[in-house]
């Protein structure tokens, strides 16, 4: 008998994680980092609430924090088995972890650094409180990364005795799976499939998730499952319009992920360039991390699309049309915000919790003017969702900035397919798994899928797991 806890991503998108123990292996399908809310940071120091050392393996499906950045951590904590990742997973992973760790230690130094200010105020409490300490350090994501082990798509693997797994493409970021797993029990052999983040088809830049034939437990994310994403043409659209009415006067700003989003943004822009849809474009790429993304994107050009391939070549030959600037330093950050208008400012997070994107929206909030384009989900809690929903003063670095830039939300671009594109890649079963748990969704919305996936499929058993909760295959 085999047993899976839902360690995260269960009615909520962030902490993806989920705890195997088969043929006396205990493991994780994915190392999640939870990201917004109040209690995010609770969560994550419980999350890893087992013992590390008990752990045979890791397989992560694909390189977003929300996926594996509680790696280090694990790694903290005693964890010394192989980690599996597909090729480019494991690159990104190589760049996005010591990045993280970088975060998580300077938020502790800042933490510090205000209770400290406020205990000399007299605004501190009286007790005696703990120090803030980082959730982890650079020396341990560094720890973890000599754990990876590249994994190529459509190669099976055998981790421990009587338990496989095989990666196919996602089609959600560059190196994302979707995981086949495979446990040999005394009735019989029983096929989990965890879905990963699946994305979009049709959509720039990769290739279309793999259609899976059979299951007998699925794992399936709900980010989108109650919305339709709108088509790329009418995206084309929409950025264009706010290029051409922005531009002229102020900024346009994009929160973007640093992996996957911001390398789609790219293509959309330089696509709209070539076909005459837009002005020529001066862009600054401000995220080291996406630096370090766009260049491990590039060295896996094979696994791109045609168009994408043929962009690239075009935009190599037209750099007087799009002028793209990858920032590093913080000073050629700050320099950005000498740029009053004309410019197109991508920047990470893309949910606006941390990094470089929340100067640029100080800056340019403010203005009405400028433009702020989201292209991805917003979770609840983090500053994007405030933006999105339609908060008009938001609080950056101890002050009140009001919301006065024109804000747009454009779903065509999303890394996540929509409630279609779930239902079509469900459909690619040739008979419905015994149980499907629907995860990676805030509750209404994975509740509602769960239900439609049951009437419009006929699934005999969706549920939507709780966290904690655990459930036999047998």
């Amino acid at each position: 008998m085999a047993e899976l806890t839902f360690l995260g991503a269960a009615a909520e998108v962030t902490g993806s994680s989920f705890l195997i123990a088969a043929n006396r292996t205990r493991f994780l399908v994915d190392c999640g980092l939870f990201q917004g809310g109040r209690d995010a940071d609770d969560k994550n120091e419980a999350a890893l609430d087992f013992d590390a050392h008990a752990l045979a393996f890791v397989i992560v499906t694909h390189a977003h924090i929300d996926h594996s950045g509680l790696l280090p951590r694990l790694a903290a904590r005693g964890f010394k088995g192989p980690v599996y990742a597909t090729s480019p997973t494991v690159d990104l992973l190589g760049v996005m972890l010591p990045d993280s760790a970088h975060i998580q230690e300077l938020d502790a130094e800042w933490a510090r650094e205000r209770a400290d200010r406020d205990q000399r105020s007299g605004r501190g409490r009286t007790a005696e409180v703990k120090p803030a300490e980082s959730l982890y350090t650079v020396a341990d994501a560094e720890r973890c990364l000599r754990l990876l082990r590249g994994v190529e798509y459509g190669a099976t693997t055998e981790p421990a005795p009587g338990i496989r797994f095989r990666f196919r493409d996602a089609g959600h970021i560059l190196g994302s799976a979707i995981v086949e797993l495979w446990l040999d029990q005394p009735g019989g052999t029983k096929k989990i499939v965890f879905s990963g983040d699946l994305g979009q088809p049709g959509r720039p830049v990769l290739p279309d998730p793999t259609s899976i034939p059979d299951a007998d437990v699925l794992v399936v994310e709900s980010t989108y499952g109650d919305r339709l994403h709108k088509t790329l043409a009418t995206t084309y659209d929409e950025i264009a319009e706010v290029l051409a009415t922005t531009l002229p006067r102020g900024n346009v700003v994009v929160p973007a992920f640093a992996v996957g989003r911001t390398q789609e943004i790219l293509h959309v822009l330089t696509d709209l360039v070539r076909r005459g849809r837009a002005p020529d474009l001066t862009i600054f790429v401000d995220s080291p991390l996406a630096t370090r993304a766009t260049e491990i994107t590039a060295r896996y050009a094979a696994m791109l699309d045609r168009e994408t391939r043929d962009l690239v070549q075009w935009q190599s030959q037209h750099r007087d049309r799009l002028r793209v600037m990858f920032t590093e330093t913080p000073q050629e950050s700050m320099a950005i915000n000498t740029v009053t208008r004309g410019a197109v400012i991508i920047a990470a997070s893309g949910m606006c919790e941390g990094g470089r994107i929340r100067h640029h929206l100080r800056h340019n909030l403010g203005r009405d003017e400028c433009a702020v384009v989201f292209t991805g989900f917003q979770a609840r809690g983090t500053l994007g969702r405030q933006i999105v929903d339609g908060a008009t003063r938001v609080r950056l670095f101890g002050a009140e900035i009001p919301v006065r830039a024109t804000v747009h939300t454009i779903g065509g671009l999303s890394a996540h397919g929509d409630q279609a594109a779930l239902l079509q890649w469900l459909a690619g079963f040739r008979a419905p798994p015994a149980a499907t748990y629907v995860v990676h969704g805030e509750r209404e919305t994975a509740t509602g899928f769960a239900q439609l996936v049951r009437a419009r499929l006929g699934f005999p058993a969706v549920t939507v797991p709780e966290r904690g909760a655990r459930c036999r295959i047998d």
